[in-house]
């Protein structure tokens, strides 16, 4: 018998009104709980509970207890299961979604990895820049970028990315170099699925409002616009960094580069995370950062 079988048997019956319907619950007979709630008051050196053939009803002490040992229950039932799930090895169906472009480069071949390592789960991706509502729609988690404004959900940081401006050789053979952020204004702006632009300025996070004659929700297109001279766009790293090296790209205002735009896992709020998810989680930690584009400063 474990230590606590006879506060479990008091919980149930005070729960769900008699000992009858706790026995049914705990899957032994009513005698034994009636036997249990007996031993605990013995042990306690106080009655519990007043019995009636019709009712039972808490004693004042009976009122204390239970308000303690319903909590303490709780977590020690909690304890048991974070230990099975921890113990089990993950299975079933991981659901995930994330922004099309990253998913696609950084976040699918993550997933393959970890397929490999538990072949006995399944992986079903979804990549859209549409906001996937988690629980509504379904899924595991997702794979989000920013800050966050789901209060409802866990969101663990995995890694953080920078933000650049830039332009092309063509841009800048027709318009000189921006220099400030009060500049922004004398410049066409490539408006993506932001309306604002994220700095840096003296180690406070500041947000410049854009606008602009060419609008898009698509980061590959926002990078071809750029490439084509168009004008200036604010892109993270891991779309830029080539184009920096080549040249086909010039980064500007880098004294104001953002660079902490957080890489998030976000999954919804539950009693215990299933070993699936959390594994997962864990493995994103883990390999996503190394798998990105260097931090280190680019040509311009």
């Amino acid at each position: 018998m474990r230590r606590w079988d006879r506060s479990e048997a008091f919980v149930e019956v005070v729960r769900l009104g008699t000992f009858s319907a706790a026995a049914r619950q705990l899957r032994v007979s009513t005698s034994h709980v009636s036997r249990l709630v007996g031993q605990l008051e013995n042990q306690l050196g106080t009655q519990l509970l007043y019995r009636t053939t019709r009712q039972i009803r808490l004693t004042d002490a009976g009122t204390l207890y239970y308000q303690y040992c319903r909590h303490l229950l709780d977590g020690l039932h909690e304890a048991e299961e974070a230990i099975s799930d921890f113990q089990a090895r993950p299975r079933g169906v991981l659901r995930l979604t994330s922004a099309t472009t990253f998913g696609e480069r950084y976040v699918a071949p993550l997933v393959n990895d970890f397929l490999c390592l538990h072949p006995q789960l399944e992986a079903h991706m979804h990549f859209t820049n549409r906001r996937v509502e988690l629980i509504d729609e379904g899924y595991d988690l997702a794979i989000r970028m920013g800050v966050l404004k789901d209060s409802t959900l866990i969101a663990r940081r995995l890694c953080g990315r920078h933000e650049y401006v830039v332009g092309s050789k063509e841009y800048f053979e027709q318009v000189s170099q921006p220099h400030s952020l009060a500049e922004l204004s004398h410049h066409r702006c490539l408006v993506g699925t932001r309306d604002s632009w994220l700095f840096d300025v003296d180690g406070v996070r500041r947000e410049i409002r854009i606008d602009g004659r060419w609008h898009a929700n698509s980061g590959p297109a926002l990078l071809d616009a750029a490439l084509k001279g168009l004008g200036l766009a604010q892109l993270p790293d891991y779309y830029v960094e080539e184009h920096l090296r080549n040249g086909n790209l010039i980064s500007v205002l880098d004294d104001y580069v953002y660079r902490d735009t957080a890489v998030w896992a976000v999954y919804p709020r539950h009693r215990h995370l299933s070993p699936k998810v959390r594994l997962f989680v864990d493995f994103l930690v883990e390999h996503l950062a190394e798998t990105l584009p260097s931090k280190t400063p680019l040509p311009a």
